[in-house]
């Protein structure tokens, strides 16, 4: 397949549990927005994608001058990240082909490394399903008796964190988004709707730092984390080589 990917974020989040005056994809790192650094990383490793950006139709936030891809348009969102999704894949129905590569990114992940997506859309090349970005779990898990007291310790073996970028082909995500309304089922990634239909999505090991904002501390914490990514970059790319 050599059609330049789909690219959806999901952008229609209230983040009411940062108790900020506007969504979190608003809130300021490093003087910019979220949104603005996440779109930024994603054109840096993609910049051919055709973007799908899913924000609130009442956003009165948002600015164009934020996004850098030459294709993108604006998707309304919808009350859930899966209705954002599936209105997106709506919106994109008459263009896509069924086999068409489409890469759903957290608008709340800015930390996502250009490597990572990169080896991502290696991995998921030549899949007939796709697959996500993910890391092994390294602590020790804990499952609680709905009171707030440990039942017992799961065994963290053959676990793993689910990031994003998540990728499948077209056909694959419209469908499983389309059984899991239709059943009434919640969603709460595209893998977990594929993995609903039989298929075994493809775990492509990324980062950790590839950090999803969430509660208020993990503003200075992505800020850090960008921070500490672009010093690195600084160190090992070739003289003239910005960062991005």
């Amino acid at each position: 397949m050599t059609a330049a990917p789909w690219l959806v974020v999901p952008a229609a989040g209230q983040g009411r549990r940062m108790g900020a005056d506007r969504p979190k994809q608003y809130l300021p790192i490093n003087g910019r927005p979220v949104l603005a650094h996440t779109l930024e990383r994603l054109h840096a490793a993609l910049p051919e994608a055709r973007l799908c950006l899913c924000l609130d139709p009442d956003d009165t936030w948002f600015d164009p001058a934020w996004v850098p891809f030459a294709d993108w348009r604006r998707v309304p969102g919808g009350a859930e990240r899966a209705d954002s999704v599936a209105n997106a894949l709506a919106a994109i129905e008459s263009e896509a082909h069924g086999d068409d590569l489409v890469l759903v990114h957290d608008v709340a992940r800015p930390c996502v490394s250009v490597a990572d997506l990169v080896r991502l859309m290696r991995a998921l090349a030549g899949d007939p399903v796709g697959g996500l970005l993910a890391a092994p779990v390294a602590d020790t898990m804990k499952r609680d008796d709905g009171a707030c007291r440990v039942a017992l310790t799961e065994p963290r073996a053959g676990l793993w964190h689910a990031y994003t970028p998540q990728g499948f082909r077209y056909g694959v995500l419209a469908r499983a988004l389309r059984d899991a309304a239709a059943a009434g089922v919640t969603v709460t990634d595209e893998a977990s709707a594929v993995e609903a239909l039989g298929h075994s999505p493809r775990l492509v090991p990324g980062r950790r730092d590839n950090l999803k904002i969430t509660h208020p501390e993990d503003l200075a914490l992505a800020g850090m984390i960008l921070a500490a990514q672009a010093s690195a970059h600084s160190e090992t790319a070739p003289a003239g080589v910005a960062e991005r």
